[in-house]
């Protein structure tokens, strides 16, 4: 393949093994595949975290590595909250920095400030900053603070995402997500600050980053603050669905994907950009 016909595509948060999301088979994910020099899967791909069936965990995840070395596609998996220790991937820079790909719980300070775990998250991630000599709201490195952010991730163990019992699921899945009612007031909150706070990430790292594309909050979004274009792909769930980003070496393209068929195929395109250099 030449360079000016490589395409880099991007999705996020498939949540496999999860009775939330719409994957039930990996596969159904192969027209994705179709046309991609490079695919990465930007964190949330499955749940790896400690839970009562370690069994599906480990299915979940042989599957999802089976059908990927199938496709002979180069894939990435980088890790999110759900997937800490998935791979040692935390994030990609490509086309010389100018797009920066990663998951998103780093940008907050409590990983998922919607969560019913949220002030368990606060505590723990307080405790492991103690032991660096560190507060939440000192500056801190990336590398560092997305090693202690995947730490406490991986400590907190699954709740309604180990449930199989389809009524008990949905009721924990309440639970865990929506209830009380005041939560949807952090997960407004989240939506509205992602930009900024990704915009202040590529100040901060002194990034060249004019994209950041970023997963965790579930709704499919392209906004801009600042010079930063921030772009995030939704995921595979109920109610927003997902969206896929192309990169290529001329334009940053983001497309809807859609269900045909029983499989997930490319659908509108929803943004596009140049990806001019300098």
């Amino acid at each position: 393949m030449r360079v000016a016909d490589e395409i880099i595509r991007i999705v996020s948060d498939v949540h496999f093994g999860d009775r939330a999301s719409l994957v039930d088979r990996f596969e159904q994910l192969g027209p994705l595949f179709q046309g991609a020099s490079r695919i990465i899967f930007n964190g949330d791909t499955l749940d790896t975290r400690e839970g009562p069936d370690p069994e599906h965990t480990a299915r979940c995840s042989h599957t999802v590595r089976s059908f990927v070395t199938s496709t002979r596609v180069p894939t990435t998996f980088h890790t999110g909250n759900h997937d800490p220790d998935f791979s040692a991937d935390h994030w990609t820079s490509l086309s010389d920095g100018r797009v920066f790909v990663v998951h998103g719980d780093v940008l907050f300070d409590d990983i998922v400030p919607w969560g019913q775990d949220a002030p368990e998250i606060r505590e723990r991630l307080r405790a492991e900053l103690a032991k660096r000599a560190l507060t939440t709201g000192a500056t801190i490195p990336l590398a560092t603070r997305m090693a202690i952010w995947r730490e406490v991730a991986r400590s907190i163990p699954q709740r309604h995402q180990s449930e199989r019992h389809p009524l008990k699921y949905a009721w924990h899945f309440l639970k865990d997500t929506v209830w009380p009612p005041t939560r949807f007031a952090a997960i407004f909150g989240a939506w509205h600050s992602e930009p900024r706070r990704a915009a202040e990430l590529v100040t901060r790292e002194r990034m060249p980053a004019k994209f950041v594309i970023v997963g965790h909050t579930h709704r499919p979004a392209t906004r801009k603050f600042g010079s930063t274009t921030v772009i995030n792909t939704g995921s595979f769930t109920a109610p927003f669905g997902a969206a896929a980003v192309d990169v290529t070496p001329d334009h940053v393209r983001v497309r809807r994907v859609i269900r045909r068929g029983g499989e997930f195929h490319l659908g509108a395109l929803i943004a596009e950009f140049p990806l001019a250099k300098g």
